[in-house]
């Protein structure tokens, strides 16, 4: 562990559970790395991602955007390729794209849209694409026609947020300059989301832990009472 990390977990007790605001200043306070460190938020959930009916999977607009510059790749054609440049994609293409993800292992992109025309030959690389989770895919958003909307709406802090295999959401809501009221606004946006999310399968309790960290900070722990 680095000095500023040991540092760091003086600052944090870590058998007590913060009200989000209390959590968000010490957050402040202990990220001391010379970058602008990503603010990240994890969400344990009380269902069975083995179970198709308990996903918990969506996105969501987050008022004060994520701080990040998301590098955007769209698969389009004619016109829906212009439509895609006009709105300030990163990368626009089609096959040569594909050619260039195969061969020469290029991932210089966050987030891949696609329009379903183009979906039989992105499918073609899903395998390389799955495991890093950039398979565009309908329930998020990324496989549409309204291209314009969709890369605008991303390039304005858009995220998917969804379980892995434990069960647990873990996205970035923002940068550790961004002011406490701007943390605030954005992680009750998403933590509103995540729990209109709820499966009507899911039994007992929902959120099961809540914390969030910089990107080189120790976590801190949020006391669920105060959002639900």
């Amino acid at each position: 562990m680095s000095k500023n990390y040991l540092e760091s977990m003086k600052l944090i007790d870590k058998n007590n559970f913060y009200n989000p605001r209390e959590a968000f200043e010490i957050i402040s306070k202990v990220a001391k790395a010379k970058f602008d460190e990503t603010i990240e938020l994890h969400v344990k959930l009380g269902v069975d991602p083995r179970h198709a009916d308990q996903q918990v999977r969506g996105t969501v607009l987050l008022p004060n955007g994520t701080g990040k510059n998301v590098k955007i790749l769209v698969f389009a054609k004619g016109d829906k390729a212009k439509e895609a440049i006009d709105s300030g994609a990163d990368y626009v293409g089609d096959q040569e794209l594909i050619n260039k993800i195969q061969n020469e292992n290029w991932f210089d992109f966050d987030i891949i849209v696609a329009t379903p025309d183009m979906m039989g030959v992105v499918g073609r690389i899903g395998k390389l694409l799955g495991p890093k989770g950039l398979m565009p895919n309908p329930k998020s958003g990324t496989v549409t026609l309204d291209i314009s909307k969709t890369v605008s709406e991303i390039k304005s802090g858009k995220v998917e947020y969804r379980i892995d295999k434990t069960a647990i959401i873990h996205v970035g809501i923002g940068k550790k300059t961004f002011s406490i009221e701007s943390l605030l606004e954005n992680f009750n946006t998403i933590m509103s989301a995540i729990i209109k999310s709820k499966p009507a399968s899911s039994k007992g309790q929902y959120i099961k832990s809540v914390s969030v960290c910089s990107t080189m900070s120790p976590a801190v722990k949020i006391n669920i009472s105060k959002i639900i």
